[in-house]
């Protein structure tokens, strides 16, 4: 099973705002998933990233693989190397 960290998509039409969700890549973007560890929103000025940094570790030491949106928003807020 590949588990993925990624953005799921909420809000309004034309006003997104995203929750960081731990998924099975084989399930839908907006679909199931196993574990929300934060939010992003880019809408906001300046944009606002919260996580639960130790879940983010303890997935991705897990096997989580990180998007690569995901993955340069942790590495801004020094969540990850």
């Amino acid at each position: 099973m590949a588990v993925k960290i990624r953005l799921r998509r909420m809000g309004a039409k034309k006003a997104p705002f995203y929750r960081v969700v731990v998924a099975d890549s084989r399930y839908p973007r907006d679909g199931r998933f196993i574990e929300e560890i934060g939010v992003y929103d880019p809408l906001q000025n300046p944009s606002r990233f919260e996580v639960d940094g130790e879940k983010a570790k303890k997935w991705i030491k897990n096997g989580a693989q990180p998007t690569d949106t995901v993955k340069s928003l942790l590495k801004k807020n020094g969540i990850i190397e």
